[in-house]
Parts: C-alpha cells; sequence; structure tokens
C-alpha cells in the first residue's frame, strides 16, 4: 500500500493539476473571487474521492466541507485545504497559493503530509529527506515573511529587534515553503488561521527540521474540537529563541478564540461585502428584529456580499464581543448611508451559535442610536 505521505504528495499533487485547469480556462473571464471559489470546490471533491478510496476508513476535516464531529473519536484524520490562497488563485501572475494534505494520528500528530505549489510546479512531502534542513550560520539580516493581507500588529517592533527585514506574501503553505527553501528565514503569523492552514506546511516543515510552534513557544495542536489556531512561527532553528523572545516582548495583544474569530469575520463582511471567510452552517439560519432573513448558510453568505440592504453599511465602530460556552454577543455601532455626508447610525446587538467549527445562527436586534442632538432615544 502507498504510503501516507507518498499518498499526500501525489494527492496534493493531482489536485493542483485540476486547479491549474480551471485557472487557465478562468483567468480574464471570471470574477477573481468566483474563480477561487470553483477551483475550492472542485479541487475538495476531487481530495475527498481520493481518500474515500485510498483510506475508506480515516476522517476528514476539510475547509470547504462541513464539519464532522465524529473526527474527535477518529485515530487518523486527513486535514485539507484544498486551495490555500484563494484571492491569489484569482489574480494573474501570482504563484503563491497551495494545496495542503496532511494526516493527523492519535497520540502522535500530523504523521504525514505534503504542501503542492501548482504555479511553481512543486510538491514538498515530509518524506523526502533532500528538504532536510541542516544547520548553517543566519544572515546578517534575517528575513521574516508575513501575510499580506493580515500581517502581525508587532512584526515591525520584533524586526526592529532582531535586525530583521520583513516581507509579504499569500498563503500560508506558500509562505512557510519559503522558508523550507531558504528564501526567507522565518514565517511568523498572528493574524488567526484555521487547523487546515497550517496542518500540512507544519508536517512539511517540521519532517525538514525546521522549528514550529505557536507564538509563546507551545506545541501546535490539530483535530481539536474547534479547529482555530491564531498565530504560529515556522522558522530556522537557529533563529527560533531570539525570535521567540522578541515576540514575546512585543505581543501584547491575546488572540481571538475560535468562536470569536469567526463573528469577527463575519462583521468585517458586513463592510467589506466580502464573505470568503465566514464560515457558515449549510443549515445556517438568520433573524433580525424578530423576522427570518436566512434559511442557509449559502443564502446568508450570499446577502452578505450582494445584498442591497448591506450596501449601505459604511463602517463598523464600537465593537466588543462576550462569549460563553457555544454562544458569543457582539455589541456595536453601525454607520449606515449612500454617501459619507449622509450618516445614521443604528446599535446592533449580534448573537451567534456556533456549535463547532460553522455559525449554525445569527439573532440580530437593530435600535436607534442616541445622537447628540436627540438624547431622549434609547442608548
Amino acid at each position: 500500500m502507498t504510503s501516507d505521505a507518498r499518498l499526500a504528495a501525489d494527492i496534493a499533487s493531482g489536485a493542483g493539476a485540476l486547479l491549474l485547469d480551471i485557472r487557465a480556462a478562468g483567468l480574464g473571464s471570471a470574477d477573481g473571487r468566483e474563480l477561487g471559489r470553483r477551483g475550492d470546490v472542485a479541487a475538495d471533491a476531487f481530495i475527498a474521492g481520493k481518500l474515500a478510496a485510498e483510506r475508506p476508513g480515516d476522517s476528514i476535516l476539510s475547509e470547504e466541507s462541513a464539519d464532522d464531529r465524529s473526527r474527535l473519536d477518529s485515530d487518523r484524520v486527513w486535514i485539507i485545504d484544498p486551495l490555500d490562497g484563494s484571492k491569489e488563485y484569482g489574480l494573474p501572475g501570482h504563484s503563491d497559493w497551495a494545496v495542503h494534505v496532511a494526516l493527523w494520528e492519535r497520540g502522535r500528530g500530523v504523521t504525514a503530509a505534503a504542501v503542492a505549489q501548482p504555479a511553481l510546479g512543486a510538491v514538498y512531502a515530509s518524506d523526502d529527506p533532500s528538504r532536510a534542513v541542516h544547520a548553517e550560520e543566519l544572515p546578517a539580516r534575517p528575513r521574516i515573511v508575513v501575510s499580506a493581507s493580515r500581517p502581525p500588529a508587532f512584526i515591525d517592533a520584533v524586526a526592529t529587534q532582531v535586525g530583521a527585514e520583513v516581507r509579504a506574501m499569500g498563503s500560508a503553505g506558500a509562505k512557510a515553503m519559503a522558508v523550507l527553501r531558504g528564501d526567507v528565514d522565518a514565517y511568523v503569523h498572528a493574524g488567526g488561521q484555521w487547523e487546515w492552514d497550517s496542518a500540512a506546511p507544519v508536517g512539511v516543515a517540521a519532517a525538514a527540521g525546521l522549528h514550529c510552534s505557536r507564538i509563546d513557544g507551545t506545541p501546535l495542536q490539530y483535530n481539536q474540537s474547534h479547529p482555530y489556531l491564531p498565530d504560529l512561527v515556522i522558522c530556522r532553528p537557529e533563529l527560533a529563541q531570539v525570535l521567540l523572545a522578541a515576540i514575546a516582548d512585543h505581543a501584547t495583544d491575546s488572540a481571538d478564540s475560535g468562536r470569536v474569530a469567526m463573528a469577527r469575520a463575519y462583521i468585517d463582511a458586513l463592510v467589506s461585502h466580502d464573505a470568503t471567510r465566514v464560515r457558515l452552517s449549510e443549515t445556517a439560519w438568520r433573524v433580525e428584529n424578530g423576522q427570518h432573513t436566512g434559511d442557509s448558510g449559502a443564502f446568508i453568505r450570499d446577502e452578505l456580499e450582494n445584498g442591497p440592504q448591506y450596501q449601505a453599511i459604511q463602517a463598523v465602530r464600537d465593537l466588543s464581543f462576550h462569549e460563553w460556552g457555544e454562544n458569543v454577543v457582539a455589541r456595536f455601532l453601525l454607520d449606515l448611508g449612500a454617501a459619507p455626508t449622509e450618516v445614521t447610525t443604528v446599535r446592533i446587538t449580534e448573537h451567534f451559535h456556533i456549535p463547532a467549527g460553522a455559525i449554525q445562527s445569527v439573532m440580530a436586534i437593530v435600535e436607534p442610536h442616541a445622537t447628540e442632538g436627540n438624547a431622549d432615544e434609547p442608548r
């Protein structure tokens, strides 16, 4: 039987070839976001089909599929991201997107992994001894790569302390493999991630001898009940101690929990009208001031992106969260108006029920917000 690592590499390679075909056919004719979604769906189906045929008894945790909680009782769980960097995938000239396939085993962690970068014609696997990292002197100015869209707030201070330069790139897999190849010396992230964002990159990087941990130095844990990992460091082992020490000096903000991160992504989409990062269950529903306003995840996602009632939203202000159990309540002010000079502000209380890895329900209360000229309005 094909080893798990070889199977991961073969599946990542096959999904990558499929993604290249879809991209070639769609670039220039399809919206970039839509192209990314086509790729996600097709690659997810391809990977799931291959795993069902080759490892029928194993469980799967995938970005593009509903979270099956039975995985928590499984001894073998494949953690996959069919298309990491869907934004970059939909843009011409970008190679910083990837396919992630990793196997988690109970008591052992990630035991097999592969990351494909199809636009580079490369597949990196955890069983490839040629990728082993050997100790060597670090450059006088180490290179740290961070997310192009969500760089850590502390990264400039950290870079100054360790004498490093900072570069930006899309896709967690692309950044991790840049460290593996020696293009950069470290990858630091603190803007929130899911297990599928890092399981395969960490599996490949750790097998090659790179340091992989949370930004506080603690281990990265996978197949958790809520599959959220807010931060990580992947770096050359010679750099780990000084880099983690610098991060400890400057990383003062606490990370969102997984449920708060999902609620925050939903609220961000109110303003951005991009629901790519919003995780909604297939049967998700929404109620606003007692009126039913959504009865499926797909419908709610489409409303966030295209609904006329959301187009007038200009800003979210004074946002706060309260979490208990499977619930998150967000309270904030919402500025509405067809133009910046025509703004009406309302107060929103939004209750999210998040039993697992997706939002199941949203209940919103919309109230008038008191203005300086009308103190009688409710506050």
